[in-house]
């Protein structure tokens, strides 16, 4: 199978070819090679059909995903239904890999302009929709104290080095004295995969501090949720090296979105009513506490502030995946999660206010309508005191 470089892909002449990103609806939202267009890698298998009468077998076909490894199946099978096509060699990852070239020949003015932008989109353009909401849950929930030395966990996907920028705006504010460290632990990432992570920090002016972990060596044998093992124990690493570092809290780029997929998770596949906390005690690191400061931060204002400056950030960099599919929030995997989401946008539909409602549910709890709950481990049933 003939495969194409970037560099060959960008010497092609304008309107000769059709650009196909085959990466799932989840990856669009990282970002796309421009003028690309979506025709997802599973409707080459259940609608070939629909897939071929999208496409002109005039022009040639360039298709990319990831890291130009299932694009590559994608291409034989449009091959050997006549059509002229090519895999993009490298995948998604090598226009990521030029874009940081470019980046890299930039002057020093240049990359300050750019960062000054990004700040700026924060102050003005999404100040409402990102910097409020942001704010109003530190307030809100106490995230921030006097004196906190604040681990902001950064994994090098969108939300997380947002939250490093909205963390820098509001300490400039100067009403709480606090500290803040931008941790970054590389689990095993490729070479590509750290330097965008580098590279973004760089861009957006974020003085990360960067160690050493071998976890995805440790669960690359493991064939049962080996994505659920690799949260627990990035978890346990960022909690010891942040108190390492002199912090008592850790900062993870949780929002809005997570809480109310997960309530939702919870009643239709745990059978229980519980949300993901803005804040919680450690039970296995004394006097460390995480906290999640964009819990009120939208997913879809999140996506808007990153298209409009342009940037492009780290989705999945696990050894086992070509995509993020199969990773775990918190325990929970990502294809019930995927299926509450698009329940939820279903509901949505005719229902407005399903968001709003189901994570205000958790604030209206009515134990005299509850027919039990649990509290510190011991389980009440409303028969106990029914007859009181």
């Amino acid at each position: 199978m003939k495969e194409i470089s970037y560099k060959e892909l960008s010497d092609l002449q304008e309107g000769s070819y059709i650009l196909v990103d085959i990466r799932n609806e989840g990856s669009l939202k990282y970002g796309m090679i421009p003028d690309a267009v979506s025709i997802t890698h599973e409707l080459f298998e259940t609608d070939l059909d629909g897939v071929m009468a999208r496409l002109d077998k005039a022009k040639q076909v360039v298709l990319y995903c990831t890291r130009g490894q299932i694009s590559v199946e994608d291409a034989e099978i449009l091959c050997d239904n006549g059509f002229d096509a090519v895999s993009l060699k490298g995948g998604y990852n090598s226009y990521l890999s030029a874009l940081m070239e470019q980046q890299d020949a930039e002057g020093e003015a240049e990359l300050h302009a750019q960062t000054a932008e990004i700040e700026k989109s924060i102050r003005k353009k999404f100040h409402k929709t990102l910097f409020s909401p942001f704010a109003r849950a530190c307030k809100e929930y106490e995230l921030i104290k006097e004196g906190d030395h604040i681990c902001v966990c950064i994994s090098g996907g969108k939300d997380s080095m947002l939250m490093a920028k909205l963390f820098q705006e509001i300490q400039r504010h100067q009403k709480v004295n606090f500290e803040l460290t931008f941790l970054v632990m590389d689990p095993g990432y490729s070479a590509v995969n750290r330097q965008l992570i580098e590279s973004n920090a760089k861009l957006m002016g974020i003085p990360i501090v960067i160690y050493e972990s071998d976890i995805f060596d440790a669960v690359d044998t493991v064939e049962k949720n080996p994505c659920y093992l690799c949260a627990r124990m990035r978890r346990g690493h960022l909690y010891s090296k942040a108190k390492e570092l002199g912090c008592n809290k850790i900062a993870l780029g949780h929002h809005y979105d997570d809480v109310i997929e997960t309530i939702l998770m919870g009643m239709l596949y745990g059978a229980q009513v519980q949300t993901m906390m803005p804040k919680l005690h450690s039970t296995n690191f004394e006097g460390m506490e995480l906290i999640r400061p964009l819990y009120l931060v939208r997913q879809d204002d999140i996506i808007a502030w990153q298209r409009y400056n342009g940037l492009h950030f780290l989705q999945c960099a696990c050894h086992f995946t070509e995509t993020c599919d199969s990773c775990s929030v918190d325990g929970t995997s990502a294809s019930k999660r995927l299926e509450t989401r698009n329940l939820i946008a279903e509901l949505k539909k005719t229902n407005p206010y399903v968001e709003s409602n189901i994570f205000r549910s958790v604030e209206n709890v009515n134990l005299a309508t509850v027919i039990a709950y649990k509290q510190d481990g011991v389980k009440h049933h409303f028969l106990d005191t029914y007859d009181e």
